[in-house]
């Protein structure tokens, strides 16, 4: 049964607590992951740009309760100190303390939702009265005599402070990666324990999360495995392809994957403007020779790349290029999109790769003068990406499911042969990041509230 009660924010004592749950429910393994007693991981945090890394690493954090030593107004600088009896201020500006009361009057508690309508909010008020409360919360009198309380563990946890900060954006997003390459040991679980016990799904969401892929061994060699797994988190993402879709050699294949070649390193669905975040992969049979999968870590590479050639990291991610889809499957489509093959974030951080060989387009809208360094940067890239010791190899066996950031990772397969009683057949599915992510945080709660 799903859980039902849903928590705005994760506690901060599952912040790091990767290990601490995967410790329980994964194991590791190397290339093509082998069932194994569980073993604990290292409670050491790894720094992300560490390259082979084998597990995660990060210890859990105890729950911590905070009080309020005294509260005063600062009607200039028109903000709230509070200083805490465990050392330090925070300072909290009028406008956001009005704006973000709790009260029935201003929030609707069922669905933890502002009702305050921004044209009732007087961005220019004082404040007539504050202080704390017996109970240890922080009371405020505004001018028109409305009152808003608020609980110190929250005004803690929303300090403006720029560490404070930061904490809170990792534990409601969780963006610290940890980097690896042909030396990592992929994290893998049991599906049947996925399926049916939180701490086992919520390890694996984690390690998905902070390594970017996650095996799972023992699932029914039988088709609707993908489908089953993703109801454990949310939908499934319906494409152009259907909701799932089957990796399987097809006459006059309307897609590169559905041939026996080799595939080269890339992202699924570049072509769409919003690409599936996450990919599901489970083996149904395996061919009789060849079909060996290969993934590298695209974050890593792109930070190598930054780092051995700024140039052609530069022109991966500034220029946009075009790519395209055309055909039909669950229904007929002719997709076209620009993207950057890097994307980075405001800080120049990488958070998503967008490339695949087979769909970008012959159309290059770009100046002539950037034709030549965008060939170079793309070169350098896939140069990197296929050096040995950055590539993970893995054969799947039936039964087998792998899971995957397809944002971070880039996936290939090796050619294969099939014979007529060893036909190759994967199934695929998608799902966004969005829906793996609420269930990551609604497992989270739901776990620390067991403990």
């Amino acid at each position: 049964m799903w859980m039902t009660t849903f928590a705005r924010f994760g506690l901060p004592a599952l912040q790091r607590s990767a290990s601490a749950m995967a410790c329980r429910t994964l194991t590791a393994a190397c290339h093509r992951p082998q069932p194994a007693s569980l073993a604990a991981l290292p409670s050491r945090r790894t720094s992300p740009q560490h390259r082979g890394q084998h597990t995660l690493g990060s210890a859990s954090i105890p729950m911590a309760h905070h009080s309020v030593r005294h509260v005063r107004a600062l009607d200039e600088e028109r903000m709230m100190e509070v200083e805490w009896e465990c050392g330090g201020h925070s300072l909290y500006p009028f406008t956001w303390l009005r704006d973000n009361c709790q009260c029935p009057l201003c929030t609707l508690q069922s669905a933890q939702a502002r009702t305050l309508l921004l044209c009732d909010l007087d961005i220019h008020t004082g404040v007539d009265v504050v202080e704390v409360t017996n109970d240890n919360k922080v009371s405020i009198v505004w001018p028109d005599q409305h009152i808003s309380v608020f609980d110190a563990d929250w005004l803690k946890k929303r300090c403006f402070s720029p560490a404070a900060r930061r904490a809170m954006q990792e534990e409601l997003f969780l963006n610290e990666h940890h980097y690896w390459d042909s030396k990592l040991h992929i994290p893998t679980a049991d599906y049947q324990e996925v399926l049916h016990d939180d701490k086992a799904a919520l390890a694996w969401l984690l390690a998905l999360r902070r390594v970017g892929i996650v095996y799972l061994k023992g699932a029914p060699a039988v088709q609707g495995q993908v489908a089953r797994l993703a109801e454990r988190i949310g939908y499934l993402r319906l494409t152009f392809y259907g909701h799932t879709w089957q990796v399987q050699d097809k006459p006059m294949a309307n897609n590169v994957a559905y041939t026996s070649e080799k595939l080269s390193l890339h992202t699924d669905y570049p072509a769409l403007q919003f690409a599936p975040g996450v990919q599901f992969l489970h083996c149904i049979n395996q061919a009789a020779t060849g079909g060996e999968s290969e993934v590298v870590d695209g974050f890593h590479m792109a930070e190598l790349l930054r780092r051995e050639d700024p140039e052609a990291f530069q022109a991966l991610a500034s220029l946009r290029v075009d790519f395209t889809d055309t055909g039909t499957d669950y229904c007929d489509f002719m997709l076209q999109s620009k993207k950057c093959i890097i994307d980075v974030d405001e800080n120049g951080r990488v958070v998503r790769i967008n490339l695949n060989n087979a769909t970008r387009d012959s159309v290059l809208d770009l100046p002539l003068h950037q034709v030549q360094p965008f060939y170079r940067g793309l070169k350098a890239f896939y140069d990197i990406m296929n050096q040995p010791d950055n590539v993970v190899a893995y054969s799947m066996q039936p039964g087998d499911i792998v899971t995957f950031d397809n944002w971070r990772l880039l996936h290939g397969r090796r050619s294969y042969t099939s014979s007529p009683d060893r036909l190759r057949h994967l199934e695929g599915a998608y799902l966004d990041w969005d829906e793996v992510m609420s269930r990551l945080r609604i497992l989270r709660s739901a776990v620390q509230a067991g403990m």
